[in-house]
Order: C-alpha cells, then structure tokens, then sequence
C-alpha cells in the first residue's frame, strides 16, 4: 500500500454486530490486538455485494485513494510521533497513489496467459512478478495431497473397525440364539438359510448405517451452512452424493457383506442337536 511497508490486513469490525450497511470498520496492520490501526479515520460501509461463494465475500473493497489518505501521518508502517491529520483535511492533500503492492489482471484469450506472465517477469523497469492463481492453487493442493490420503486411510481404517465390531457382534449373539437358530432348522430352515439370514442381517446393519450416515451429513450440512458462510464465509452447498461417493458407500456395503460371511458361516455350521442341547 502507498506510504507504509505493511499492507493493511482485512477491516475488522468495531463492533461485533456491524454487519450492515452504515455501519464503521477501522483498518489496522496485522493483529489487532497487536498491529497499529487506523482509527482516527474510519471507514462507513457504502453497500455489501451480492455474495458469489469465493474469497471475495470476506473482503472490504475501497479506493487507493482511501489508503493513500490513511497513510499521509505514517512513515515506514509506523504513524508519525506527535503529527496527526484529521480525517476531515486529508481531502487538501495529493492522494494519487505512487505504488501498489498486487493487481489482479483478467485477459480475455487464455493463449495471452504465458505472454503476458513472461512479459510481467521479464520487465525491467520495476522488479515485478507475475503469480498465476490457478497454477498457485494446484500447487497448494499438490502440496497437502498427501494430508488428504493420510485422512482416508484413517476413515478407512474406522470403517474396517467398525464392520469388525459388527462381526463380533453377530457372532457373540450367535451363542444367545443357538436355541432360536435350532427351532427354524426344526421347521424346516436349511444351514443355507441360516447361513443368508445371519448374511442378511449384517448387510442390513451396513446398508442402514450408512442411509443414516448421509442422513446426518444432509441435516448437519443444513444446518452448519448459515453459520460457516456469516462466521467463515465458506460456501457449503448440500448435493446428492456424487459417483466417487456413491462408489465408496457401495465399498463399504461391500466390505459389510464380506464381514456378515463370518457369523453366516458359524450359523451354518451349527447343528440341530447343538442347537436344541446348547452346552451349559
């Protein structure tokens, strides 16, 4: 920003509930807690823009003018001991602005992306550099591409826990049921079917976990939405669940059924003799 060696980080509000239009926010450097402010000249909120889902929500839009203003009793991001210019007198002074520290350059033929990044580098009447958003951000989610793997390994790790619980579960039961199990095969129930009705079960227990799962997703996603885009402003639309999720629901269906042959096996192997005389 002209006139100061730190740019002036994002408005904070000097109220908590200044949200509207009218309301004053001050510029101050870095924390404000610990960075100097500006507060001998506030800004007025003109209008908020129609929210678009980016970043730019979260930003306060003026003029170079403004900041020039600010800056006319500051000196190497520090204000000046003992000289102070009211707000009110800023306006008999130049406020061209002399530098800008970024400028964001739209072009209308992507071919004139790598000419005219090579044209800004290249330029030798000011040390300048030219920092394509796109590429920046492939880099950045290359760079936590590895954080993201480390959290499906861990998700897959409390499915694969989880569907233990549930075999265990089954075959534990097993031993309360031996009485229930042999009465079916008394009237007719075949080990195969002993064998699909404790599959079954545990495909249904999977199956209904995960309906619930999206359930409660759907309803969180509801309800968090308002709150993260006033506090954070981070845009949480609710969608259907897309192919690669729909893929690893029907995985973890999968894996459920592969889990359900262990206590279907147990069953099938029992016998009615076993059944009617359980072992005490």
């Amino acid at each position: 920003m002209p006139g100061s060696s730190r740019p002036c980080s994002a408005a904070r509000w000097r109220s908590a509930s200044a949200t509207g239009k009218g309301d004053t926010i001050t510029l101050n450097h870095g924390l404000a807690e610990l960075g100097p402010a500006h507060g001998d000249k506030p800004f007025r909120v003109a209008g908020i823009l129609a929210p678009t889902g980016t970043p730019v929500d979260r930003t306060v839009h003026v003029s170079l003018e403004s900041i020039s203003a600010l800056h006319l009793d500051w000196i190497g991001g520090a204000p000046v001991p003992g000289l102070a210019i009211p707000a009110e007198h800023v306006a008999k002074f130049d406020l061209q602005p002399k530098q800008i520290t970024a400028a964001l350059v739209g072009l209308k033929q992507r071919g004139d992306v790598f000419r005219m990044q090579r044209f800004v580098n290249q330029y030798r009447g000011e040390p300048l550099l030219a920092v394509l958003p796109g590429v920046a951000l492939d880099e950045l989610w290359q760079s936590i591409a590895m954080m993201e793997r480390t959290l499906l390994a861990v998700s897959a790790l409390v499915v694969l826990v989880g569907l233990a619980g549930l075999a265990a579960t089954l075959l534990a039961g097993l031993n309360e049921r031996r009485r229930e199990l042999a009465i079916l095969r008394a009237l007719g129930a075949g080990p195969g079917d002993m064998f699909l009705m404790l599959t079954a079960e545990g495909v249904l227990v999977t199956t209904a976990g995960a309906l619930l799962g999206l359930v409660l997703l759907t309803i969180g996603s509801s309800l968090a939405a308002p709150w993260l885009l006033d506090r954070l402003g981070v845009v949480l639309g609710t969608r259907w669940p897309g192919a690669e999720e729909l893929a690893l629901i029907g995985a973890v269906i999968a894996t459920g059924l592969v889990a359900s042959l262990i206590p279907g096996w147990r069953a099938w192997r029992m016998s009615l003799a076993d059944g009617l005389t359980p072992k005490l």
